[in-house]
């Protein structure tokens, strides 16, 4: 029986980092302005709107299916006319981009545009559309781009220069600029602030509360 006790804290070492790092982002948010309550609430919301996509447009696309039977000189690609549905993510988007426009009364006006335009730049540089995935962008780089940045050009007022960017450059440069490719990648379902870009969106205000 001795190891159990082991077996069950291997089992349980998940859901304990699951709550220290919810615990850690929901601070990191209160550093921002939100109450303890308010924050707990918001990343809760983004946390479970990152499987929640919202549709706005939907178009006639052509996909391309192998046929095979059998031998390779009977194989073939027969396109086929699907619909395809551009959505925004809630918790990846629709949340963050609002939180965004809250904190945008405390920040400085001048460096926030800049900021922006700068990881817009790298999201764009770095993004990397997928055919049958979506768009995919490192994790980590939004957040730190936004937050070096950030420290550059606002001083003491980094943190809601740092959010505001790296929430508005990621989508912009990795998702909006990316648009007209859109059509070929092969996926029914795309999804802005979603998928490849979720995690870089959702470590933004995490990063962004260091700075304060």
């Amino acid at each position: 029986m001795a190891f159990l006790l082991p077996l069950f804290l291997l089992l349980l070492l998940p859901l304990l980092f699951l709550l220290f790092y919810f615990q850690v982002a929901a601070f990191s948010l209160t550093r921002l302005g939100l109450s303890p309550e308010g924050a707990v609430t918001f990343f809760a919301l983004c946390l479970l709107g990152g499987v929640v996509n919202i549709p706005v447009s939907k178009r006639q696309t052509v996909f391309e299916q192998r046929a095979v039977f059998g031998l390779p000189f009977l194989s073939y690609y027969q396109p086929r006319a699907r619909e395809q549905i551009i959505a925004v993510n809630l918790g990846g988007a629709v949340l963050p981009g609002l939180f965004s426009l809250y904190l945008l009364g405390r920040a400085p006006f001048a460096a926030t545009i800049l900021a922006t335009v700068v990881v817009t730049l790298v999201a764009k540089r770095l993004s990397r559309p997928v055919p049958g995935v979506g768009i995919t962008l490192p994790a980590f780089i939004p957040p730190l781009a936004a937050a070096a940045v950030a420290v550059l050009l606002a001083g003491n007022n980094a943190a809601p220069v740092a959010y505001i960017s790296g929430v508005w450059g990621t989508l912009i440069g990795a998702d909006l600029l990316n648009w007209p490719r859109f059509r070929d990648l092969g996926t029914l379902v795309l999804s802005i602030g979603g998928a490849g870009v979720f995690d870089g969106i959702f470590l933004v205000g995490i990063v962004a509360a260091l700075l304060t």
